[in-house]
């Protein structure tokens, strides 16, 4: 029994009624083919989240127009072969659960190639706008002719079209973040003088056209999500007042009122917010924008608590919340939410892998979600033939995931813990707010494997002894790794923390601190005690910090680290003394960064010694995550998932 009955209520949008409040807002598929048809792994990548009870899942980018919008997005044409049938794959993997299936119509504008893996390839697209221009980065804008305007037009129209013989029974327009439509909408953008520029009223006149297109045809009852950015947040661009008003422009159009936030090239992590932003902090665009519309609004921004969703809709902020990143964490959070078991849910960490890893590889991954991306190979577990003896070493999120996943499969699962508590290196993010999913991750996972029927032992060392007391059919090694701590005088001081024990001594750090080591926990440990109010000083060997965070989150980490931390590159720790850290700098010389206390942040080393005494203790043995190799979470859950299948 559901106990938020707001979320889980019904909405009925033009002629189409959705079973929820909670939509799947677009995120673009695992792989796209060189002709930019549907990827054979994408239908998966969207029916996961209609499984998991989505009311509507929404498929995105599909580009409109090529000649205009070179990027390497999905196509929509009948002169592909196979391009259609690609996209009716998709609908019917979605409707088949009872979810709405819906695709975002778009154009990149002057952001064509924005997801190229080669990134020395877009400086060779055209890139159009509606002004003539140069981008941040040096590329020219060709401002689009009024003839290109009415194709482009005309192009909507026709895709719409084709989406629904597809099977789609609602269209997303994007008219946000920066692309093509938002560009139209922008004071900074669009520096037109014709039809199409000057006042709102003209700079709107693209988006109706688009619009008007699109209903006319899908026809009328045909329910048409406009998507648009609140405010652009960034000087020069419009404010929630204008977004008021664009709102007001296009509500006769619509169904439905889709409010996000930001613009492509000045605010990622607006648009998309980061660790370091609260948790639907975009909300009040939507709920001012909805005192002033008469259709239904929806609001997305790092939602993932179904109490704050409830609190949304209940108050009347929006009719409905839209979540990508929070669905790709745990698809099955409406599913979790409508059954009253959200203790349940696998929350994101707002880490930004499944958007790095677009860019990066051409695909995608969830840092705690070992299906995305992989959907086809697999969405539900299938239980073993037979039921073994399974033993797993070590309670942190690798030892967590293969326990649970052996334990689904029908196994006799019992985990040993060596120390008193579940949930391995992550238990020391409690400590930092903008980490603390991360801690919960653990929490959450330790809670669902004792649901499972895992057999789980505290303060218990796995030893070849207790293997062979326990005779387990297959041994899973997750016995993690350990600090470095580096031979310096003065380093085993009392004013010197290792940051794996700082949330169990966080009140004795004073106001004045040194991080000894500028990876990703580091920086994150630095910009927290910043935030803390105290004076941070962040040493590095290397020529740069933060080299082991992933291309979408380095840059937002690298904005916190200016505001609250001061960085010493190419800096080699010598010795801990009462008044900080000397070391030598890049010039060679001796110098004092001055730090009441010191945090040793030097990195993980692999527990070799256990593994090495346990490789061979069981017919079946695999290591998973840290002792394999100092990594990240994502890898010792797909570890641990992919081994626990293999029994």
């Amino acid at each position: 029994m559901t106990h938020y009955p707001h979320l889980s209520s019904p909405i009925r949008l033009g002629n189409v009624t959705f079973h929820n409040r909670m939509f799947a807002a677009p995120m673009g598929g695992t792989d796209i083919t060189a002709d930019c048809s549907v990827g054979p792994r994408t239908p998966g990548f969207y029916e996961l989240r209609a499984k998991g009870g989505a009311a509507a899942v929404t498929a995105s980018e599909l580009v409109v127009h090529p000649a205009t919008d070179a990027s390497h997005m999905f196509h929509l044409n009948l002169t592909t072969p196979g391009n259609l049938a690609g996209w009716t794959f998709l609908a019917d993997a979605v409707r088949r659960h009872g979810a709405i299936p819906s695709v975002e119509l778009s154009h990149s504008g002057q952001y064509a190639g924005t997801y190229l893996t080669d990134k020395e390839k877009k400086k060779s697209l055209a890139q159009y706008g509606p002004s003539d221009g140069v981008r941040p980065d040096g590329i020219p804008v060709r401002a689009l002719t009024v003839e290109q305007i009415h194709s482009i037009v005309e192009a909507y129209g026709e895709t719409a079209a084709l989406a629904k013989r597809a099977g789609f029974e609602m269209i997303m327009v994007h008219g946000g973040h920066g692309w093509l439509i938002n560009q139209f909408l922008s004071p900074y953008f669009n520096h037109r003088t014709d039809e199409y520029g000057g006042s709102l009223e003209n700079r709107l006149r693209f988006a109706r056209e688009v619009l008007t297109a699109v209903r006319e045809k899908v026809g009328p009852g045909f329910p048409i999500e406009f998507r648009m950015s609140g405010s652009e947040l960034f000087e020069g661009g419009y404010t929630l007042e204008d977004g008021v008003k664009i709102a007001q422009g296009v509500e006769d159009l619509v169904d439905l009122i889709h409010v996000s936030a930001g613009s492509y090239q000045f605010g990622f992590s607006v648009t998309h917010p980061s660790m370091f932003r609260e948790h639907g902090c975009n909300v009040y665009l939507a709920a001012e924008i909805k005192k002033h519309v008469s259709k239904p609004v929806a609001t997305i921004g790092a939602l993932n608590d179904p109490a704050q969703m409830e609190e949304i809709i209940a108050s009347g902020q929006a009719d409905v919340v839209e979540m990508a990143r929070a669905l790709l964490a745990d698809p099955e959070l409406p599913n979790k939410v409508m059954a009253g078991r959200e203790d349940e849910i696998i929350h994101c960490l707002r880490c930004f892998t499944c958007m790095a890893e677009r860019p990066t590889t051409g695909t995608r991954r969830c840092a705690v979600n070992p299906l995305i991306g992989r959907e086809c190979e697999g969405m539900d577990i299938t239980p073993a033939a037979r039921s073994r003896k399974v033993l797993v070493a070590g309670g942190g999120v690798g030892g967590l995931e293969a326990a649970i996943t052996a334990a689904r499969r029908g196994h006799d699962v019992t985990l040993c813990e060596k120390t008193g508590e579940l949930g391995g290196i992550l238990k020391e993010e409690q400590a930092i707010p903008f980490k603390y999913e991360m801690y919960q991750l653990g929490v959450t996972l330790a809670r669902i494997a004792e649901r499972e029927g895992v057999k789980i032992r505290l303060n218990t060392t796995v030893t070849p002894e207790l293997v062979a007391e326990e005779a387990p059919d297959a041994l899973l090694l997750a016995v993690g790794s350990n600090p470095i701590v580096p031979r310096l005088p003065g380093i085993d001081g009392d004013n010197v923390i290792i940051v794996n024990d700082y949330y169990l001594r966080k009140d004795q750090v004073l106001d004045t601190v040194v991080v000894l080591g500028g990876g990703l926990a580091g920086c994150e440990c630095a910009v927290h005690l910043g935030m803390e109010g105290k004076t941070v000083h962040l040493v590095e060997m290397r020529e740069q910090v933060a080299s082991d965070c992933n291309i979408r989150q380095r840059p937002i980490l690298m904005k916190e680290l200016e505001k609250y931390v001061t960085c010493h590159t190419s800096c080699t720790g010598l010795a801990v003394t009462p008044e900080g850290l000397i070391c030598r700098n890049a010039r060679g010389e001796e110098e004092l960064i001055p730090g009441r206390t010191v945090i040793c942040a030097a990195g993980q080393r692999s527990n070799t010694a256990d593994v090495q005494a346990l490789c061979n203790a069981a017919p079946f043995v695999r290591w998973i995550g840290d002792c394999v190799r100092p990594g990240t979470i994502t890898q010792a859950v797909y570890q641990g998932y992919h081994a626990a299948l293999d029994i």
